[in-house]
């Protein structure tokens, strides 16, 4: 009963500082998913008894329920986010129902007048009541400005977070302001240049930063986390479950990368400034000789006949491991793919959206389609072993209108739960559970035709 007490006589009583508008230490961790955690270190002085404390400049779309306000022998009571800010149209908003007064100044003679007029509406623009008569206040570029006594007490210059604290004995110490926000993200890029006759490519990745928060964040120790975090915000969900289309394998070496839990951590190499509406760029790879290969495949997912041939996927292939030249765990982002033309110059040859890749793993970026390298699928015989297994005997025939011999490699995906080749012409390989691959080599201007018998069931 004390505390309620308290609370309520402390309320009407308290007084009101600012809290040090420069921070101490201000730190940011961003996630993929437009979401930042934000830590403000401020000086404060606090006097003796209930006070309220403002610290203005956190971030406009600050998510008040995550505020954690961490300062030694204070009793936290309440606290408080004013998100209107000072504009004019506020402003106008705020003085319906009250007095301002309306300033004229004739163009002719210069000289002004004053009247008092009473703001009626904002709604579709601003209604007065000046006297006996009402007018419509109108943006004509006449000489005309409306002055008002006062600012009123909820609107800010600067998103403004408030805390109501009780304090035993006056004192200056530091506090730890922590929340998350909306409105900051990041996202990575990588651009390659890739040498086929040297099979090696040249890789940089950059980090675009994005602050969209309503706040400017200034000389912030800055790091970054890789990793789609579970949030229950719907507005993310999907990019929760995009899925890259770049094939990769589970990586088996650890990289060099600070982490957290089960994400990593990037950490700026120095502070930076994140302006309100500003965009970033920093870079974060620069790998010179990653060996790559260029190859074709074809991904089928069920068992089908067709007239109509299948152009090949053409994929760069490379490994993220130190022994191929990367070996850094790498955050999603678009691969950009650049080839040189016969005269030496760099062009543009396809994109592909590489997913979170661990150190280790093997990538295929997939840059288009081979119109010159084709397969048409064809199911010879289909027979039925029992109620539950079924065997398939298949025909791939895949043409090379290529000058030079290609490799292409046929992937049988989505496969039941039991599953077994039982014959093949060209020996292939499992890729996992419901998977094979075969490796087919094709002459140029040629074709060759993998056939093979595959039992499945449940």
């Amino acid at each position: 009963m004390r505390k309620i007490s308290w609370w309520l006589t402390g309320l009407c009583s308290a007084s009101v500082f600012a809290a040090g508008s420069e921070d101490r230490q201000l730190s940011l961790t961003i996630y993929n998913q437009n979401l930042a955690l934000v830590e403000h270190i401020r000086p404060v002085t606090f006097t003796a008894g209930p006070q309220r404390i403002e610290f203005a400049g956190v971030s406009a779309q600050i998510l008040p329920q995550t505020v954690s306000f961490a300062a030694s022998n204070l009793e936290l009571v309440e606290q408080n986010f004013d998100y209107d800010l000072l504009t004019p149209a506020k402003l106008m908003e705020k003085a319906v129902g009250g007095k301002v007064r309306l300033v004229r100044t004739n163009p002719a003679t210069g000289v002004e007048t004053s009247e008092t007029a009473d703001v009626l509406s904002t709604t579709g623009g601003t209604v007065m009541r000046i006297g006996n008569r009402i007018e419509v206040l109108r943006d004509d570029n006449l000489p005309a400005r409306v002055v008002f006594d006062k600012v009123p007490d909820n609107l800010r210059a600067r998103p403004t977070l408030s805390v109501l604290v009780n304090s035993d004995k006056a004192v200056e110490q530091d506090v730890r302001l922590t929340y998350l926000t909306r409105g900051i993200s990041w996202d990575a890029d990588y651009v390659a240049v890739f040498d086929e006759p040297g099979g090696v490519l040249s890789m940089q990745g950059w980090i675009t930063l994005m602050n969209r928060s309503g706040t400017t964040f200034a000389n912030a120790r800055t790091q970054l986390v890789a990793g789609d975090i579970n949030v229950t915000d719907s507005e993310e969900s999907w990019r929760q479950q995009q899925v890259a289309s770049a094939q990769r394998n589970a990586g088996r070496e650890t990289g060099s990368g600070v982490q957290l839990g089960d994400y990593y951590l990037y950490p700026l190499a120095t502070r930076t400034t994140i302006a309100n509406n500003q965009t970033k760029q920093v870079s974060f790879l620069d790998a010179t000789a990653v060996r790559a290969s260029k190859g074709y495949e074809v991904s089928f997912s069920r068992f089908f006949s067709s007239d109509e041939p299948v152009s090949a996927q053409v994929r760069i292939r490379f490994s993220n491991s130190r022994a191929g030249g990367l070996g850094e765990p790498l955050p999603a982002g678009v691969a950009r793919v650049y080839a040189r033309d016969s005269r030496g110059q760099p062009q543009f040859v396809g994109e592909d959206l590489l997913g979170h890749t661990s150190a280790g793993s093997d990538i295929a970026l997939r840059i288009g389609d081979a119109f010159d390298v084709t397969v048409t699928p064809t199911v010879l015989q289909t027979t039925k072993v029992n109620k539950r297994v079924t065997e398939y005997q298949l025909s791939y025939l895949v043409r090379n209108a290529r000058a030079e011999p290609v490799t292409l490699t046929v992937r049988q995906d989505g496969l039941m739960r039991v599953n077994e080749v039982r014959a093949e012409s060209i020996v292939g390989r499992r890729t996992d559970a419901d998977s094979f691959a075969w490796d087919i080599p094709v002459p140029a201007n040629g074709e060759n035709t993998l056939t093979f018998t595959l039992r499945q069931g449940w």
